[in-house]
């Protein structure tokens, strides 16, 4: 499953576990299920269904004489064993049956007749109404975590595997998609009945069915279809999104070593789908979000790694299931590192590595702002809630360092190893280890006890000298996360052997570099290295493998050759932040040459945003030149870092990409943005012309999932003083307003709270407490981070109630989060805030000052 991350700035390290979190494990298993058949009829027009659940059930042992299922809102009409009718109770959420006679050693078939109306989970039906007349019909269903219990009645947790079957009635011209095979269509007018058999065992979160007039787009890889169904008009967006699935199979068939290893795949792309995809068994549910526009293909890194995401899960979670939801790290990591593997494969090393940079700033971000956590733990309350950047960004780390510590022939042999010796079966972290010690004959107990059965990572301090007379290189390590507890003893140490390397350069400007390893155990350690000659340079975890922050404490000069010679891409980020935090017109002319002539794209975004940080009016000049960047993700960065600049030359600059558009949706979309955050101060007289602008985009610009108009919204939020700004973002927030556009309203809406009369804050508390009672998962989120962004204590009461009455897990935790959040910025008074708007305009006239400095000593 593909999750949609949602921010929050909680306090360093709180807890994870929230009041009610307890132990969580797998129920007492009363025998194995060996097949589930579901017989459904969908009443579209009544958003309703009814069917029979038929499983059947190998007991562990004779005697069994009560079951107990999951069954959530449905409304149970008979259970039956063959022709006998079995007593059962149901209290809405388990159903309890009484059977007549105790069982036998063999297996039997329990049919459970039930109907539902109007379901709320598991099933959901999408339909136009007043306010959205163009939307499509359609059917989904959604079982991961714990939510197959809402549309039939099973065995709901991920230890039990079985085949399945799904047999459907819809209307024409309805199509029905689900998982394996289809072994028979039925023509029985007005309707059709769909028949598919999963004849290959995988666990109840992974059955599903998609209903939907779709148009239908096949494709093939090595003899097995390849299908891919979108909303009639949309089929050259298909193409465009999903059209590498036929290589990203052959790809992970080899890097897995298990052929893709059922009859067919699909990929259904639905409307108002509450994840960005689902890995069902051969039948993958995406997001319609994600449907490219030949203009937005030249942003299409999410896209991609979402196709590929999925992918990867039809082998680790579906191939290889996990037994408990506390392993689910082995199967999101894995799948969230499959998008390194292909970014690296697809676009080269430098790309993958810088992809994995991003995963690793994910999870710590997470870390450092809302909790830290094991990635591995049974203590939650409910399990959705492990779904987060621990879970996918920390886990696909964790891969990679096993990848660095390994090497690529041994990684590939110990997946290979876990995948074929775990096919078809459920695991645990320990069977990855296992499977490691197997292959490679490397135990890696200690780097699972570091990172997967605790929580955190080290911070490291790295200091570089050398000694010119003795023709020595010094380096002192410092792990700055260590703590002394209350005995003196020091905590938290990380023990972990890391390369190193001296870099060289020849005359032929051709680079070489000497690599050793550092053990590092301690708090602080040193180490001395004679040397032939004076590096140019010198780089720390060769490679990045590990996952940390690191400090670099080295002379400029070095850290300018660091930044210029250093082959990898990562070690000059590394650079550039260390050079940005010495500050000067001197660092400032090494950035702003890195950013025109690195090869690499990701690092030419890094140093925009260092330059950014630098205060000095030669840094606006030196980003104004990266305008000119071919590439998007650059340019995007310059706009971004050239917004931190009040100044008349960096608001003209970012006013002429906005007027004028740009190749990149997001690119033109960071430039409109940026204008609203920009016009105080010195630029107040633009407000006027700032928000004249914006009413032209949000009467002009709508397109792709609103990406321009959102950009518009978001620019006004940073408007909180500037009258009309938050009643125009109020309108936006209206049913009838296409939905990515609304749901960035409703974020602003609590945003632009903190700047607006008593009165203003009255209407948005009102206007967000109605949109509370909303039930869509999507506006709920969004309307716990609007409120979690206010600074008023009648905030805390919607957020309580909407927590109180959710039934949405994800929400609940988001609720109670943005409570603290408010919490918080309540205890800050007004002569705080007094404080820092003084010291922003120290900070400007600072910055004037030492920009002038700067040309003096540049002139002398």
């Amino acid at each position: 499953m593909r999750y949609f991350h949602f921010d929050t700035e909680e306090a360093q390290h709180k807890s994870f576990e929230l009041p009610g979190a307890k132990p969580h494990y797998n129920p007492d298993r009363p025998g194995q299920v060996e097949h589930i058949a579901l017989d459904l009829q969908l009443d579209l027009a009544q958003q309703r269904f009814k069917g029979t659940c038929t499983i059947t059930l190998k007991p562990i042992h004779r005697g069994i004489k009560h079951l107990t299922l999951d069954a959530v809102n449905l409304n149970i009409e008979s259970v039956t064993i063959g022709e006998v009718a079995q007593p059962f109770d149901y209290d809405g959420e388990q159903l309890e049956i009484e059977l007549l006679q105790p069982t036998t050693e063999e297996a039997f078939k329990i049919a459970i007749a039930y109907h539902v109306e109007q379901p709320q989970r598991g099933l959901y039906f999408i339909a136009p109404d007043q306010h959205y007349p163009n939307k499509p019909i359609q059917v989904w269903t959604q079982g991961e975590d714990e939510d197959s219990r809402f549309w039939f009645p099973c065995f709901d947790y991920p230890g039990q595997l079985a085949t399945s079957e799904i047999r459907v009635q819809v209307p024409k011209p309805f199509k029905a998609i689900s998982n394996g095979e289809l072994i028979a269509t039925e023509e029985a007018d007005p309707y059709i009945i769909y028949h598919w058999y999963q004849k290959q065992v995988h666990p109840t979160y992974l059955m599903t069915l998609a209903v939907g007039n779709f148009a239908e787009l096949t494709d093939e890889w090595d003899g097995i279809p390849v299908t891919y169904y979108v909303e009639k008009g949309r089929e050259e967006d298909g193409q465009r999104s999903m059209g590498k699935t036929p290589r990203m199979m052959a790809f992970l068939s080899e890097k897995y070593g298990y052929r893709y290893a059922y009859p067919k795949y699909a990929q259904v792309c639905v409307d108002d789908f509450i994840f960005g995809g689902m890995e069902n068994t051969s039948t993958t549910l995406l997001t319609d979000r994600c449907l490219l526009d030949e203009r937005a293909a030249l942003d299409n890194e999410r896209t991609e790694s979402l196709v590929v995401h999925e992918l990867a899960h039809q082998w680790f979670g579906d191939l290889v299931v996990i037994k408990h939801w506390s392993h689910a790290w082995i199967k999101e990591g894995a799948a969230s590192y499959s998008e390194v593997q292909w970014t690296e494969q697809e676009y080269g090393k430098d790309d993958g590595a810088y992809y994995l940079l991003n995963e690793a700033r994910s999870y710590l971000s997470e870390d450092r702002s809302r909790y830290r956590r094991p990635i591995v733990t049974n203590i939650y309350r409910e399990a959705i809630e492990l779904y987060d950047r621990h879970l996918y960004e920390k886990g696909a780390c964790v891969y990679h360092m096993i990848r660095g510590i390994l090497g690529d022939e041994l990684f590939d042999k110990a997946i290979h190893n876990f995948i074929q010796t775990n096919a078809h079966k459920t695991v645990e972290t320990v069977d990855l280890l296992r499977a490691i010690e197997q292959s490679t004959g490397r135990n890696l107990a200690y780097l699972f006890d570091q990172y997967v059965f605790r929580g955190g990572h080290p911070d490291f301090k790295v200091s570089y000298s050398w000694d010119n007379e003795a023709n020595l290189a010094k380096i002192t390590v410092k792990q700055t996360q260590a703590k002394s507890d209350s005995t003196g003893s020091n905590s938290q140490l990380f023990d972990l052997t890391i390369p190193v390397a001296f870099g060289y350069v020849n005359e032929a400007k051709q680079v070489s570099q000497q690599t050793l390893m550092l053990r590092l155990n301690q708090p602080e350690q040193s180490f001395y290295f004679p040397l032939a000659e004076k590096p140019k340079f010198f780089s720390f975890d060769v490679g990045n493998y590990f996952l940390k922050t690191v400090k670099l404490e080295y002379p400029v000069a070095e850290l300018k050759a660091q930044l210029k010679y250093d082959p990898d891409p990562i070690s000059r980020i590394e650079a550039a932040i260390a050079l940005e935090k010495k500050g000067g017109l001197e660092a400032v002319k090494a950035l702003g040459k890195a950013l025109i002539q690195d090869p690499f794209w990701g690092v030419r975004v890094e140093v925009a945003k260092q330059l950014a940080k630098v205060k000095l009016d030669q840094s606006v000049a030196a980003l104004i030149a990266g305008l000119q960047d071919n590439n998007p993700r650059v340019r995007r960065a310059v706009v971004e870092g050239l917004s931190k600049f009040k100044t008349p030359d960096s608001y003209e600059a970012i006013y002429r990409v906005a007027a004028a558009g740009d190749a990149s949706y997001y690119t033109e979309a960071a430039a409109i943005r940026a204008l609203g955050g920009m016009v105080t101060g010195r630029l107040k007289d633009k407000q006027g012309e700032v928000l004249a602008f914006y009413r032209q985009i949000l009467s002009e610009r709508a397109g792709w999932n609103e990406v321009l108009r959102a950009g518009a919204i978001g620019g006004l939020s940073s408007m909180k003083t500037v009258p009309g700004a938050a009643n125009m973002i109020a309108e936006y927030t209206a049913l009838g307003v296409p939905q990515a556009l609304r749901l960035a309203a409703i974020r602003a809406l609590g945003a632009v709270s903190t700047g607006q009369s008593p009165e203003q804050v009255e209407m948005i508390l009102e206007q967000l407490e109605a949109l509370s009672h909303e039930t869509f998962f999507l506006t709920q989120v969004a309307v716990s981070g609007a409120l979690g962004q206010m600074q008023t204590p009648d905030a805390i009461a919607i957020l309580q109630a909407l927590a109180d009455h959710t039934p949405d897990g994800r929400v609940r935790r988001m609720a109670e989060e943005a409570v603290g959040k408010v919490q918080k910025k309540l205890g800050s008074d007004k002569a705080l805030k007094e404080l820092r708007d003084e010291l922003e305009k120290i900070k400007q006239e600072n910055q004037e000052l030492k920009s002038r400095l700067a040309k003096l000593e540049a002139k002398s």
